[in-house]
């Protein structure tokens, strides 16, 4: 079959690379898959012109980038388009080898690693006047002691890298209730050579959180979207499973300002929350990737896969266009895991629940036009329930 346009490599076909996926289905050009995961949902859909096992990009980077350069033999100058945080530190470390060969769409490493560890991202917010939630980076299990015994509870431990921390334990972060608890879980990460930091917990539920999405270029937004999260997986700790999108003005500037500040370039997924005690919104983290609720942005109209791919690989500028406000995006696995049990345990109403099902919505996973993913995906989650893995 012969494709009017080049093509592009995603790296990664869980949620985020299944909507990227999806989203660059919209334009016609070979979409090559690189996988190692055998899990992720992704790999069986019907928009994936070529689908290729590759060497885990943190577990092997030697063969991982090795098996990259080979790769450009078949598909020179092609887009290279990191859908995980994994395969994302892993091609910006190398992107001066891999730009040789690939337009690859993500920052240089010098960019990347202030905004994939956490301690260099709040250390620059603090310097730059951004609002943060109060963090330290204890050097030495003493200096995590000293803070347990002034901090007030709850209070987080937060990984610095976190793709790093959740391949090993498999959760985002630790909300320790008490000082036993904050050294329990930093004894831990220190075991396996995991940096954290010790943070203040922000109140408020999981609707107190926005993400700012921006496609970046010579300082400035070319295009941005605003979404509020409505429930995590799991709730208060996890990753969104609802989002709606909406109009949030408060978070453009601080937004703004921090990418700027990074010397930013591309899409971004800026992740702020609101503190109840003051009504500021502060910053959580910067996603310097496509997001894990990227569909909801094309379903509302702007479609930041294809306007990233139009510009590296077209030279067309994205430019800013209205976006339909009001539409929910449904981890609907997630969202039943969590959310559900709530309702029977009676500490969500049904009615609440259910409010994002009734209105206007898109699936993260399921749909009717390419149903083989979500059909992985409940199989999947069907042997993780067999082998007695809780993890979701």
């Amino acid at each position: 079959m012969t494709f009017p346009l080049p093509p592009v490599i995603i790296i990664g076909a869980h949620t985020v690379g299944l909507g990227v996926i999806r989203a660059l289905s919209a334009l016609e050009m070979p979409r090559i898959v690189l996988s190692y995961d055998h899990a992720d949902m992704g790999r069986a859909s019907r928009h994936i012109t070529t689908l290729i096992d590759c060497p885990h990009p943190e577990n092997d980077p030697a063969a991982f980038l090795t098996f990259l350069l080979r790769l450009a033999q078949i598909y020179p100058g092609a887009m290279l388009l990191p859908a995980s945080d994994a395969s994302l530190a892993a091609v910006s470390r190398h992107k001066p080898e891999l730009s040789a060969v690939y337009q690859v769409a993500c920052t240089d490493w010098s960019i990347t690693e202030q905004y994939i560890d956490k301690k260099r991202t709040y250390a620059l917010a603090e310097q730059i006047g951004v609002p943060a939630p109060r963090t330290i980076v204890p050097q030495n299990e003493a200096e995590a002691s000293a803070y347990a015994d002034t901090v007030m509870y709850p209070c987080l431990v937060k990984p610095c890298q976190s793709h790093r921390y959740f391949e090993v334990f498999h959760r985002k972060m630790v909300r320790a209730a008490n000082p036993a608890e904050l050294l329990s879980a930093y004894r831990e990460a220190a075991q396996v050579d995991l940096e954290v930091v010790l943070q203040e917990f922000i109140p408020g539920g999981d609707e107190c959180g926005v993400n700012y999405n921006a496609y970046f270029w010579n300082g400035q937004p070319l295009a941005e979207f605003t979404a509020q999260k409505w429930r995590n997986a799991p709730p208060e700790l996890g990753s969104p499973c609802v989002v709606q999108s909406d109009s949030v003005s408060q978070v453009l500037e601080p937004g703004r300002r921090i990418l700027a500040a990074l010397g930013f370039y591309g899409f971004a997924c800026t992740e702020f929350k609101r503190d109840p005690r003051d009504g500021i919104f502060k910053l959580m983290e910067v996603n310097g990737r496509h997001n894990l609720s990227g569909r909801l942005a094309v379903e509302c109209g702007l479609n930041f896969p294809a306007l990233h791919y139009r510009h590296l690989m077209l030279g067309e500028l994205p430019t800013q266009t209205s976006y339909r406000q009001g539409l929910y995006w449904i981890d609907l696995t997630r969202d039943l895991a969590y959310h559900f049990r709530r309702v029977l345990r009676g500490e969500l109403p049904l009615k609440d629940f259910l409010q994002p099902y009734r209105r206007p919505h898109t699936f993260a996973i399921l749909d009717y036009r390419d149903l083989r993913p979500f059909g992985k995906r409940v199989s999947g989650l069907l042997a993780s329930a067999l082998r007695g893995d809780r993890t979701v």
